[in-house]
């Protein structure tokens, strides 16, 4: 005797905010009766923390202090003890999306040491002879959009690339000389709404064989004692090929891929990162998006 258990939200987008009602179906589809000791609906919404391999060691007196955070625990008492019968069954359900106690719900957000996720869940409980039914399915949760913007950050950002600008650079005497200069619309950015601007190539010694936009997230997780901060790749998208025209004009527009973004968060335990960063640039432009930093390569 087999069951199979899928849930269905009523909205297919999946997506909820705050506040709001999490309805759905259980569908439960056997092909003969079968008993159980009661089925259970739980909401999750949890914060799960890693610290970076390179970092265990040094802050392994501070492990405990990155131990999941829960946000949301809701259990509902969906069906008592009884029968499954043959067949399809479906079960309606709503659950209310909200936070425990006095703790906010922060949107949701896969990142590789900081991991945020909510997740609805039916248990269909056997005898001890049968085994234990479970099934999960993950929504999101996002923040209510704000008509507020901040006039700082829908600024124009203008910016120049030049040999003298670069950091971090071992072999600045063999960098050829170029001079790259561009702008990004704005440095505050809605998840929903792409990144764009432009950037030129003014002139250049060296024959350029690529452009590329790369979006790297900044995660930071430990306590007062002591934090592991790590940047990891998200995407990296190529903006020109090839030996591009000189004062030409060349679009930015990077669509920012919804889970693995989210916005800029600052707690005691952990922090995802809200730079945005010309690799070649000064200066360091601070935004107020899930952006973490945006780096230009220019391959030669």
């Amino acid at each position: 005797m087999s069951i199979n258990i899928d849930i269905k939200l009523k909205r297919a987008s999946k997506i909820y905010h705050e506040g709001e009602v999490v309805a759905g179906l259980i569908l439960l589809k056997t092909n003969s009766d079968v008993k159980h000791d009661g089925i259970f609906l739980t909401m999750e919404g949890s914060v799960n923390l890693q610290l970076s391999s390179k970092n265990v060691g040094i802050f392994e007196a501070f492990y405990n202090s990155v131990k999941p955070i829960q946000l949301v625990q809701y259990t509902l008492d969906v069906a008592p003890s009884g029968k499954i019968p043959s067949g399809k069954t479906e079960i309606p359900f709503e659950l209310p999306l909200k936070p425990r106690g006095s703790k906010s719900l922060y949107e949701t957000y896969h990142g590789v040491f900081v991991n945020i996720q909510y997740l609805i869940r039916c248990d269909i409980k056997r005898s001890f002879l049968a085994k234990d039914v479970s099934k999960s399915l993950e929504f999101i949760v996002e923040d209510k959009p704000s008509t507020k913007i901040e006039k700082e950050h829908s600024k124009i950002v203008f910016f120049k690339i030049m040999p003298e600008s670069l950091q971090n650079t071992r072999d600045r005497p063999n960098v050829p000389k170029f001079c790259i200069s561009g702008r990004l619309d704005s440095l505050y950015c809605k998840i929903s709404e792409p990144l764009t601007g432009e950037v030129v190539i003014e002139h250049c010694e060296a024959v350029i064989k690529s452009i590329e936009l790369q979006l790297v997230r900044v995660e930071t997780c430990g306590c007062a004692e002591g934090y592991s901060r790590d940047a990891t790749e998200i995407q990296n998208i190529q903006i020109g090929e090839g030996n591009a025209c000189t004062n030409l004009a060349i679009p930015i527009y990077m669509i920012f891929p919804r889970l693995f973004t989210c916005p800029t968060l600052s707690t005691s335990n952990f922090k995802v990162g809200k730079n945005i960063v010309c690799s070649s640039s000064p200066q360091k432009k601070t935004c107020v998006t899930e952006i973490d930093d945006m780096q230009f390569f220019f391959r030669v």
